[in-house]
């Protein structure tokens, strides 16, 4: 099987420069990063929830979590300045195409009751494109075993595109299940 940037390479950049009307090969869009990334809302009542979402993380991505401290005090959230929110992950060159890979061919499709991505939503009109899971088991490498608690999480793919039909295009090239325009609910 051609690995997907192989493929991006030779079959999908010419046929993304036909089909957007491009001159320059160097003009197609491309996917720079992909970050992933799990609030810890819960951590200010429970320490171990961080420990967990990084463990998560790190499983699903192969690199090492980042923790991600609040700016200032919310005092109705209960989050003091400094205090750990999140994680994420930044994923770039090959780590990122194999993600890439495993998400098209094999996450994606263990969706529950899945009929495709709505191509309406999710876009930001810069060029990125932001999907959010509701449930982590979707991912191969979280086994039935380890889940304690089932979260959600957010994969968020930054292209070099400049707006939402070139974004569209080139995930479709890459094999992202688009719902057709007839099945998308309005």
């Amino acid at each position: 099987m051609i690995k997907l940037a192989d493929k991006y390479k030779k079959e999908i950049r010419a046929k993304l420069k036909d089909e957007l009307g491009l001159t320059n090969i160097m003009a197609v869009p491309k996917v720079e990063k992909v970050v992933i990334n799990i609030g810890v809302g819960r951590a200010t009542q429970d320490k171990q929830w961080v420990e967990i979402a990084k463990s998560i993380l790190e499983r699903i991505s192969g690199q090492k979590p980042v923790e991600i401290k609040a700016r200032k005090a919310i005092s109705n959230f209960k989050i003091r300045q400094g205090m750990v929110i999140g994680t994420k992950v930044t994923l770039r060159g090959k780590m990122m195409y194999d993600f890439l890979d495993r998400l098209v061919n094999s996450t994606i499709p263990r969706f529950r009751d899945f009929y495709g991505l709505n191509p309406k939503k999710g876009f930001d009109n810069n060029g990125n494109y932001t999907m959010g899971f509701k449930e982590h088991v979707v991912f191969p490498e979280i086994g039935m075993d380890d889940v304690d608690k089932v979260h959600g999480l957010e994969v968020t793919l930054v292209t070099s595109a400049k707006d939402n039909k070139s974004t569209l295009a080139l995930l479709k090239g890459l094999g992202f299940p688009f719902k057709k325009d007839n099945q998308t609910k309005k």
